[in-house]
């Protein structure tokens, strides 16, 4: 696919009507109705920060895939990134006390019917060149490994370090940053956090969870912690604050 046009909210909030349908099954139904930062910020990001949520489109303009940020403060260490999504979340609508001055991806989704052909890629690379016509001189994202619900009861912190023949990551998202320069900052274990009552759980998985309990359920990167006597369910999404230099 050579010929991608590139839009932002700001410009075509036409081509966003139906971005639902390229969000369709991108992520877990829990993940999506069980996490109250993103229930409570996401429709605000869309908002308040149209130049920076984009599009990708052929020549006919049909939405392949879309990218999703916000501006926020971060001195360029470690110890100071935010705790993961939610908390890049929080920070970036909290009180400022300083300027923003990185970008934070959110989220890059490409359509099912499109995936495997490059489009990752190529937005992410939007992304930076976003970054830079913004002004921002760095970009960092919480990424979600795609393919370490495989392997939940792996540690990320060993996830991470499993690479391929020729000493790319094993995950094929994280290989994707990692071939357009991106560097491993941290393990984020508590990424997002979903809660749910017993009954949440089982609509959200499709499963029945007889006694209290961790338990591996399709999609998560590890065990949910299900207590019955609470009528709770608790899964702490773990994910990998990487950051490029603009």
């Amino acid at each position: 696919m050579d010929s991608l046009n590139v839009h932002t909210l700001e410009r075509r909030p036409d081509l966003f009507e139906g971005l639902e349908k390229v969000h369709e099954g991108s992520f877990p139904n829990y993940v999506i109705e069980g996490d109250r930062h993103n229930a409570e910020y996401w429709d605000r990001v869309l908002r308040d920060f149209p130049s920076l949520q984009f599009v990708l489109c052929d020549e006919r303009e049909n939405v392949l895939a879309s990218g999703h940020a916000l501006p926020l403060a971060w001195d360029g260490t470690v110890e100071n990134l935010p705790s993961g999504y939610d908390g890049a979340l929080v920070r970036g609508f909290g009180e400022r006390r300083h300027p923003p001055n990185t970008l934070c991806a959110l989220a890059v989704i490409v359509a099912k019917s499109h995936r495997g052909k490059g489009l990752s890629s190529r937005a992410v690379s939007a992304m930076k060149q976003l970054a830079q016509e913004h002004g921002f001189s760095r970009l960092i994202a919480p990424v979600r490994p795609n393919r370490k619900s495989l392997y939940p009861l792996t540690p990320m912190e060993r996830y991470i370090r499993w690479r391929q023949e020729d000493g790319a990551p094993f995950d094929p998202w994280l290989r994707v940053h990692w071939k357009l320069g991106a560097q491993f900052l941290k393990v984020a274990s508590n990424s997002m956090e979903v809660r749910g009552s017993v009954a949440d759980w089982e609509k959200w998985t499709g499963m029945r969870f007889p006694e209290s309990g961790e338990y591996v359920v399709p999609g998560a990167l590890t065990p949910v912690a299900i207590n019955r006597e609470k009528d709770e369910g608790i899964y702490l999404d773990p994910n990998v604050w990487m950051a490029y230099r603009l």
